[in-house]
């Protein structure tokens, strides 16, 4: 079973709290929210859960999550929640905004990548922008060294390439 499913997830916050969880996700649910109205209650703390490659949760896992924020429906949340992981979320377009935003910072020309040279720089990274900052600076310097003013998808491939052997 995944350690993603929500029973795995209810019961790894309870272990945290120094409680057994239970085989169905439901009773370790309420058993959690017990669990958190006693630490706020008795010992008047804030809990943090923290949960790492949180770019893995499905939208099954996000809706359980969001119900452990608003169990109670009032103002104050339960707990504070940090969400860790990589960003995937660019698509292609974002991540041409993003290039283009980077090339300004640096004062440079936003025209500099040719269309098919983004299309393959989102390919390789998948919206990750510390993989598309990769790509580009390595075609860039490529560029650079083949004295050309504009990067093709190409030269993408063959920067990547050398990257690689």
């Amino acid at each position: 079973e995944s350690m993603l499913a929500p029973r795995n997830f209810y019961n790894n916050l309870l272990e945290q709290t120094g409680t057994e969880g239970r085989f169905y996700p439901g009773d370790s649910r309420k058993l959690l929210y017990g669990q958190i109205e006693m630490l706020r209650g008795l010992d008047k703390k804030k809990l943090v859960v923290i949960v790492d490659e949180a770019h893995l949760l499905d939208k099954e896992m996000l809706e359980e999550i969001r119900f452990l924020l608003n169990y109670r429906m009032d103002s104050e949340n339960p707990l504070a929640l940090i969400l860790s992981g990589q960003r995937e979320l660019f698509d292609c377009s974002q991540t041409e905004a993003y290039i283009a935003k980077q090339l300004h910072y640096a004062g440079g020309n936003e025209q500099i990548f040719s269309d098919s040279a983004l299309k393959k720089i989102y390919d390789y990274s998948s919206g990750l922008p510390r993989m598309i900052n990769r790509a580009c600076t390595l075609s860039l310097s490529l560029a650079y060294q083949t004295n050309r003013l504009i990067v093709d998808d190409r030269m993408v491939g063959e920067a990547l390439e050398e990257e690689i052997t």
